[in-house]
């Protein structure tokens, strides 16, 4: 009986020691995924900033007439 009851806890610790490997292969894959979204975020932010310059040169290049249409 003693057995059985070492048995069940030696079989609980091997679970508990599993899930925290996973839980620490979770934390380091989301931070990851969190430094790899920072990236892109600044990306795309680098992106929209350039588009603005282009608009606003584009917009001093060509001339529009007096209701905003191009001349």
């Amino acid at each position: 009986m003693a057995d059985d009851h070492e048995e069940r806890f030696r079989q609980h610790e091997e679970m508990i020691q599993g899930l925290a490997r996973m839980f620490a292969t979770q934390h380091e894959f989301n931070q990851r995924i969190t430094l790899a979204i920072e990236r892109i975020d600044q990306t795309l932010a680098q992106g929209a900033l350039t588009q603005a310059r282009i608009e606003t040169l584009l917009a001093r290049m060509i001339p529009t007439g007096e209701n905003g249409q191009d001349v």
